[in-house]
Parts: structure tokens; C-alpha cells; sequence
């Protein structure tokens, strides 16, 4: 058995496993279903395919190519259908080697002068009825940059931020399912002056970025994360005409970068998460709030979770703050009182959220750096970013990171 990394801290965290994902160790998105672990690449374009039945023993069996110059961050499995967004790879493109212009700039803007059409756009469906050959059976073709992230339980409705021909940034599609080979949009949202072919025109600060990053939809509701844009709750029960119920913007003061918001629907509240986007805080303090959504057109924010603070994480070098949650996914691990967060240069947290007004961190794994750099782009530093987390039904944790692979951890606490 290969030697583990040795993890720079623990705490109520075991890393039981680890894998380079092929020699593909750049890691976004991870999904575990029925045993095998889907990753989307950041550099490598594509998404891998990773046996992890026994999570000790992770082994790589497959890896999917993506079409020339086009990302595979993102992706959903539910039953026998895996969906890929299909992607500009933007980090590739030399428009974006500072990530200022990427997380503070419309991409849409920053990508208005481009000619020819060199990636492909929309979403990849797949058959994994056999989970370690995933079998192309459909393709949703989209103009412009394409999508950044789905939201798929299963069922007819998928729900994508895709960057269309005609608007300023990411915005909220519904897309049917009814027959997965045949997928279509059906409806669209966005927030008002996105639409720039509509002549809508932009009220907010030139350096703020409003994007959808995604969406998590619980019954009628989607609960949407618009980085800069803060967060809406949407009346889906008409997918093809979503309708605002609430929009809450906390930056300014705070530094935006809204990322994730998770419905927990039993106890009427929503943990909303905060994405650190540059170095060394650049972009300001980012936190995870939770909010009281009782009443939904009213939501308000009645705690943050605690921050780590056993090392100077700021001066550690790249981001450090939250960077997305566990989603409580059906089959997955489903809590409304123990949350799981990666919080990139600080590695992958758990908190208890028992009393709603006193979060508290109940463990926490911070990955060793990563053995060589994928991140292509300049001035990177060869630190770890737990990017991803994927908590499984068993209570095993999988993190991506963007060059160290993923890692497989066993909660202790």
C-alpha cells in the first residue's frame, strides 16, 4: 500500500486514502455514486472515474476526454445519468492568467472579443448503468461560453448556470429531462442587467462580478448564489417561468463571492457560504452565515461559523476562506445539524450547527501540500486548496483539490 501524505493538521479527522486520479491529480467537482468517485478536471479538462469501494485502496479506472479547449469542472450523477457541463476552459485563457479579471470582472465582457468558437457548450449526458464506462448518450448544445455548474437529484428537472450568447455573465436554466436523450431548456432567470441584448444595463460596482454560480433546489424553491449579485430564493413550481421570492446582497460591506446556499428544510434555515476568490484576502474576510428562512420572503442572517485560527492562514499564501459545502445529495450523508465545508488554504471542516446561533467547528483535516503544480497559471504557490467535498452515506469524506488529488477522510468526532 502506497504511504499517505501526512496532513499538515487534524483534528477529529483521519485521511485514510488518497488518490492522484490517474496522474490527473488537478481536481473541481467530486461526485461518489455507487462506490465510484466522478471527478472534473481543472487543467486536465475531462473527468476521471475512481473505484473507491474500498476507499483505502482508491484505484483510477477510467478517464474521459473533453472535447479541445473545453472544461469538464462540474458534474451531477443520480441513478443511472452522470451530466458534465461542458465549458470554455477559461483558465486557459491568457485573458484570465491574473484571477482578478476572472472573479472581478463579467466574463461575458472580458470574453466579448473573441472570433472563432474553439470549445464546445452544454451539457455531456451520460449512462453510467455501468458506474467505470460512462456511455455518451446525449448532448444539449448551448451558444456562448456554456455552463458552470448543475443542480441534478434525479427525476425531470435539471437546473444549470450557463453563460449564454446575450448576457453579462452565468444565469439560471431549468432543462427537461423527460427524455435524457432528448434534453431542452425550458426556462431562464436572471437578475435584472444581465440581459445586455435585451439593452439592460448594470447598476452595480464596475470590480463586482454578479454571476450565478449555482442553484440547490429543495421542493419549489431554488436558493441561488450570485457571487457579488449575494442571494435569491426563486418560486421554481413553473420551471419554465421561475419568479422572485427574496433577494438579500451583504456586499457591499462584505466582499461577495457567494457561492453555495443549502437548504436545510426541517428546521427552516439556510447555511450560505462565501467563496475566498483571491490571495491572501484580498477580496476581504469571507464567511459561512446561516440564515433563518421561516419566512421566505424575509430571510435573515442570525450566525456566521467559526473561522479556523490555530495558524496564520492568511500569510500561509493562496485563498484562504470557504470554498463550497456537502450538499446533502439523496443517498449521500444527509445532516441538518453536522455541516461539511472546504476552506481551501485551511483544508476541509466540520461544524455543528445544533444551536443555530453558536456554530461550532467539530474537526477539521488540512491535506500536505501538493507534490507538483497542475495550476498552470502564473505566480500560483504550491499550497494545498481543498476545493471540493462529497460526504457519503457511511460518513466518509472525499475533497478535490486543484493540484493534490483527492483526498479520502474518516470523520472522528
Amino acid at each position: 500500500m502506497t504511504q499517505l501524505p501526512t496532513p499538515e493538521y487534524s483534528r477529529n479527522m483521519r485521511l485514510i486514502g488518497h488518490s492522484d486520479q490517474g496522474g490527473r491529480p488537478d481536481g473541481v467537482q467530486v461526485m461518489v455514486h455507487r462506490q465510484f468517485a466522478y471527478v472534473g478536471h481543472m487543467v486536465s479538462q475531462g473527468f476521471s472515474v475512481i473505484d473507491v469501494r474500498n476507499p483505502r485502496q482508491p484505484k483510477t479506472v477510467n478517464y474521459v476526454a473533453a472535447p479541445p479547449g473545453t472544461w469538464n469542472v462540474h458534474l451531477q450523477a443520480h441513478d443511472d445519468l452522470l451530466l458534465v457541463i461542458n465549458a470554455r476552459d477559461l483558465f486557459a485563457d491568457v485573458r484570465f492568467a491574473d484571477e482578478k479579471v476572472y472573479y472581478t470582472r463579467s466574463v461575458g465582457h472580458a470574453t466579448a472579443d473573441i472570433q472563432e468558437k474553439s470549445w464546445q457548450s452544454g451539457l455531456r449526458i451520460f449512462d453510467i448503468s455501468s458506474p467505470a464506462q460512462p456511455r455518451e448518450i446525449a448532448f444539449l448544445h448551448l451558444d456562448g461560453i456554456g455552463i458552470h455548474r448543475i443542480w441534478y437529484v434525479g427525476g425531470r428537472w435539471a437546473y444549470v448556470s450557463a453563460l449564454i450568447d446575450g448576457f453579462s455573465d452565468y444565469i439560471l436554466l431549468t432543462i427537461d429531462l423527460a427524455d435524457p436523450r432528448q434534453p431542452n431548456v425550458v426556462g431562464r432567470w436572471w437578475l435584472p442587467g444581465m440581459h445586455t441584448a435585451g439593452g439592460e444595463i448594470a447598476d452595480w460596482e464596475q470590480n463586482k462580478r454578479y454571476a450565478l454560480h449555482h442553484a440547490i433546489i429543495s421542493g419549489d424553491t431554488a436558493y441561488g448564489c450570485w457571487r457579488d449579485g449575494g442571494l435569491t430564493l426563486l418560486d421554481v413550481s413553473d420551471r419554465a417561468a421561475p419568479q422572485l421570492i427574496s433577494h438579500r446582497n451583504w456586499s457591499p460591506p462584505f466582499g461577495g463571492g457567494t457561492h453555495t446556499a443549502l437548504p436545510l428544510p426541517a428546521r427552516d434555515l439556510l447555511v450560505v457560504l462565501d467563496e475566498a476568490v483571491l490571495d491572501e484576502q484580498q477580496d476581504g474576510e469571507k464567511l459561512i452565515w446561516l440564515f433563518d428562512i421561516r419566512e421566505p420572503a424575509n430571510p435573515i442572517s442570525i450566525a456566521t461559523f467559526p473561522q479556523p485560527n490555530e495558524r496564520d492562514y492568511v500569510a500561509k499564501g493562496g485563498h484562504f476562506g470557504p470554498h463550497n459545502l456537502h450538499e446533502n445529495r439523496p443517498g449521500s450523508f444527509v445532516s441538518d445539524t453536522l455541516i461539511f465545508a472546504t476552506y481551501q488554504n485551511a483544508g476541509v471542516r466540520a461544524y455543528n450547527i445544533s444551536n443555530p446561533y453558536q456554530p461550532k467547528e467539530t474537526g477539521a483535516l488540512v491535506p500536505a501540500a501538493p507534490a507538483r503544480m497542475m495550476d498552470t497559471r502564473p505566480d500560483r504557490p504550491q499550497v494545498i486548496q481543498s476545493c471540493d467535498v462529497f460526504v457519503d452515506a457511511g460518513g466518509i469524506i472525499y475533497s478535490t483539490d486543484y493540484n493534490g488529488g483527492l483526498s479520502i477522510i474518516e470523520y472522528l468526532g
